[in-house]
């Protein structure tokens, strides 16, 4: 492996994957992370799309066999990643020089491909180490935090969290597979005091703490912090309640790491309602319909398709997120929902997210998703789907618009289907809900 060399790895959240990609980025590889629960859709097109010269997998891991799914794609250059201790002894005088600049492109992150297929987003040193250095300033931890990182390393949370932990000087500890209860003997044993991941993650959190009232599940814990899905006001709310520990929740996405981000010292209704302010250098745009537009240093390059790259920036430069917002007076930014998460019903235009907000402060409800579905009279129909925390009372359309309508919600925006399911269709990394699987299971369901 050389300079400009194209590696692909698909690895657990392990000691000797951080030693491998410390290892790339030394000699200037260009690096293609690949989620370890892919499988061969996927891997296969990273692969194809980034000419990768040699694939570094896990072996047989959770029941899977990544040999065999390399074999059969015919991957080149495939190699099981080894433990730091078998590594055979160099001799450090015959690297290459470091690499002279930051702003080459050495990095291909995969967006998730939930509906086609994965993009390939371009980034430099310069722009992830800008998106770690904003966490790292927001959060303002120290040398005595104990960190932990409960998400894939593969995922572009990776490099952000590991960049704070160099700024910073304190360490994490790393899930290779991360559940609760089991993962709390960990969290307590090196006494972690910074925990997190995704508005998922808290809730999990708050399940175990609802087990065990009055008693702290992590009584090292003073901080939770994440992002990469919407945060409900009430869920702040009460982990700032049940857990007894501060909230922090951010704005980030493959293309660009972090953006912004909740410091512990904000104010509650800034915590509770928004996601933070943008580091400096970060510019941000709201367009007169209301999409958030971005230009700055974390911002990746563009995707390896020029197509796809031509139509994510406008004129201007800045990313074209998909995303609706505001600023409020104070420069934090209000994500009010998804270009394409707007629900238009007989021609008025529904925020989903308004709804599941106002849903999620319903006792029986655990956790929400509104989308909307195809009708022949109304042009979408608003679907809530839910799921219910244990011993919870059963719901039904007529108490949960009762509920909406005393909450203040206008008629028009009400629910006119209701589905409770006993899990909400996720993501393996930051456990995002999967809209269009809801989609596409519910389409065709009358109301």
């Amino acid at each position: 492996m050389r300079p400009g060399t194209v590696v692909a790895w698909q690895l657990p959240t392990r000691i000797e994957t951080a030693v491998l990609t410390f290892a790339l980025a030394r000699i200037g590889a260009v690096q293609s992370p690949v989620i370890p629960f892919y499988r061969a859709r996927e891997v296969g097109f990273a692969l194809r799309e980034s000419k990768a010269e040699y694939f570094a997998i896990p072996g047989t891991w959770r029941g899977f066999d990544h040999a065999e799914m390399a074999r059969t794609l015919g991957a080149r250059g495939v190699f099981e990643a080894y433990s730091p201790e078998s590594l055979p002894d160099g001799d450090p005088a015959v690297l290459p020089p470091p690499p002279a600049s930051g702003t080459d492109v050495r990095w291909i992150y995969w967006t998730s491909g939930t509906t086609s297929d994965p993009k390939g987003v371009l980034h430099t040193d310069r722009s992830l180490l800008a998106g770690g250095a904003c966490l790292a300033h927001a959060l303002h931890l120290t040398a005595e935090d104990v960190g932990s990182m409960a998400f894939p390393y593969a995922h572009i949370a990776g490099p952000d969290y590991t960049v704070m932990l160099l700024l910073y000087g304190f360490p994490a500890v790393m899930f290779e597979q991360f559940s609760l209860p089991e993962a709390l003997d960990e969290y307590n044993r090196h006494g972690v005091t910074v925990a997190g991941g995704s508005t998922a993650f808290y809730s999990m959190f708050l399940a175990e703490q609802r087990k065990r009232p009055g008693k702290p599940v992590i009584p090292t814990l003073r901080l939770l912090a994440g992002g990469g899905a919407p945060k409900p006001p009430e869920v702040y709310h009460a982990v700032r309640k049940e857990l007894g520990c501060q909230l922090t929740h951010g704005y980030g996405m493959t293309e660009v790491p972090m953006i912004t981000m909740g410091a512990p010292d904000d104010t509650e209704e800034n915590l509770a309602t928004t996601e933070g302010r943008p580091p400096a250098g970060m510019e941000i745009r709201i367009t007169g319909d209301g999409e958030v537009r971005l230009r700055g240093e974390a911002v990746c390059r563009g995707y390896l398709d020029p197509a796809q790259t031509a139509a994510a920036f406008d004129e201007d430069g800045f990313l074209i997120t998909g995303d609706l917002g505001r600023l409020t007076p104070s420069g934090h930014l209000v994500l009010t929902g998804r270009v394409k998460d707007i629900i238009i019903r007989k021609g008025e235009n529904i925020s989903a997210k308004e709804i599941e907000d106002l849903l999620h402060t319903h006792p029986d409800v655990g956790d929400a998703a509104v989308i909307g579905l195809p009708d022949a009279e109304r042009g979408e129909r608003v679907c809530a789907v839910v799921e219910q925390p244990p011993g919870a009372a059963p719901l039904d359309l007529p108490r949960i618009a009762a509920f909406l309508r005393e909450a203040g919600l206008s008629v028009h925006k009400l629910p006119e289907q209701l589905e409770v399911v006993e899990a909400l269709p996720r993501n393996e990394t930051l456990r995002k809900v999967l809209k269009y699987k809801l989609r596409e299971r519910l389409g065709t369901t009358a109301p």
